[in-house]
């Protein structure tokens, strides 16, 4: 398969010191551990729907190796990476979530295993693979068959009802690079290319691994299969449409007729029960976020919901943000908030208010008809009167829509903030 993209090649360098014979002893010294080389590698993970590839770089840091995932135009750098005896470690523990690899004899290859919390019993796991690349090399080539798909698509997934869009570019180096918008959120930055016809777009970002792969037809259309993680599968249609466009992500959702806040309490970090009518969580204008730390969606909300508390705690603005785990289990998933708020730096609260199941998050948080999706982010105004509800998020990697959607989101909290200080006059 053709690569992914095209990284500017880096020097392929041994991680560590070989060790020559000890001469002195007139013995052979133990085998080194072999050291995986430094610079771009071509990773994959093995789906039920065939090889997912992205991109792994491993670069010289200050105490041992840094790694980073590479999608399209995505840089992830991996919190933790470590050589422990003849194994790379990537770590992600912010998703609960790593990768072990062998490493092989010319420092060339890692072959191992991804493995992800799935429950407190269940875990994700799939093989894991990466070849590095020569010196010099496998340059990304241009292919005008990129164009092919480039542009806005109407998408139907076999498994919704709802629509989706897709957004897709070309790439200088031939590759594609683009997103599907869906009414829960979007699949963020995947990359790949059109070769022969077929479409093959993934990203794995230490959460999520996802492979598309469609045929496009002699009408224009596209047609395929999607596969996430090491069990889920559906099948997509996709037509070109410049004028695809989602239902109104604030019509989706509404507030049970008579609900209220006040008596709805959760676990805060120090693991204290909080009700959310406590004075402590009332402002000018009010946000309260429905969301996981295992939502990629979510994490691409966070940095931003921080940056609205910065820029607007002192005006009145008040935030929560209650989280709907995957385990259950009260001490971890409280460590996995903590973990969340230490990586995206977040001022305002956080509480642990049940497990992400929707039928069951609908129970614990019964202020809204139905949880819909993570992120779900209510605005309230100063008398605590729901004003709008966004269901999803439109992350970076969709663009346009993304800034957009932000756009969006500071005007509602400028409203809301002169309409209290109006009404204070």
């Amino acid at each position: 398969m053709t690569p992914l993209l095209a990284l500017a090649a880096l020097p392929l360098l041994a991680l560590g010191p070989t060790q020559d014979a000890d001469q002195d002893a007139g013995t052979a010294a133990p085998e080194p551990m072999p050291q995986p080389m430094y610079g771009p590698w071509d990773a994959w993970l093995e789906s039920p729907g065939g090889r997912l590839r992205f991109r792994l770089v491993l670069e010289k840091g200050e105490g041992g190796p840094v790694a980073a995932l590479v999608n399209g135009v995505e840089r992830i750098e991996v919190p933790h990476t470590a050589l422990e005896n003849g194994e790379l470690v990537l770590d992600f523990p912010h998703y609960d979530s790593r990768v072990t690899a062998a490493v092989g004899p010319n420092g060339a290859s890692l072959a191992g295993t991804w493995r992800k919390r799935r429950s407190n019993i269940q875990w994700t796991s799939m093989t894991f693979g990466a070849a590095a690349r020569p010196p010099g090399g496998m340059p990304g080539r241009p292919d005008p068959a990129a164009e092919r798909v480039a542009g806005r698509w109407a998408v139907d997934f076999s498994n919704s009802r709802a629509p989706a869009v897709g957004v897709f570019r070309a790439r200088p180096d031939g590759g594609v690079v683009g997103t599907f918008l869906t009414t829960l959120g979007d699949y963020r930055y995947l990359a790949g290319r059109l070769d022969d016809d077929v479409l093959e777009l993934s990203c794995f970002d230490g959460a999520h691994a996802f492979l598309f792969r469609a045929t496009l037809g002699e009408d224009g259309t596209l047609a395929g299969d999607f596969w996430s993680g090491d069990r889920w599968h559906e099948t997509w249609t996709a037509a070109r449409d410049g004028a695809a466009a989602l239902p109104d992500a604030f019509a989706v959702n509404r507030v049970r007729p008579g609900a209220t806040l006040a008596g709805l309490a959760y676990r805060d970090l120090d693991g204290e029960t909080r009700d959310l009518g406590d004075p402590a969580f009332a402002g000018r204008a009010r946000i309260v976020q429905l969301f996981g730390t295992w939502c990629p969606n979510c994490n691409d909300e966070a940095p931003f919901l921080a940056e609205l508390h910065e820029r607007y705690a002192d005006r009145g603005l008040s935030i929560v943000g209650l989280a709907f785990e995957v385990t259950g289990d009260v001490e971890r998933d409280l460590e996995q908030l903590r973990r969340y708020r230490d990586r995206w730096d977040v001022g305002y609260p956080l509480l642990l208010a049940g497990t992400a199941n929707k039928a069951s998050a609908t129970r614990a948080f019964p202020y809204l008809d139905r949880v819909v999706a993570y992120p779900t982010t209510i605005f309230l105004d100063g008398a605590g009167t729901p004003r709008a509800i966004h269901t999803g998020f439109s992350g970076p990697a969709t663009g346009a829509e993304h800034e957009r959607l932000k756009e969006r989101f500071v005007e509602l909290v400028e409203e809301l903030l002169a309409e209290d200080a109006e009404g204070a006059r």
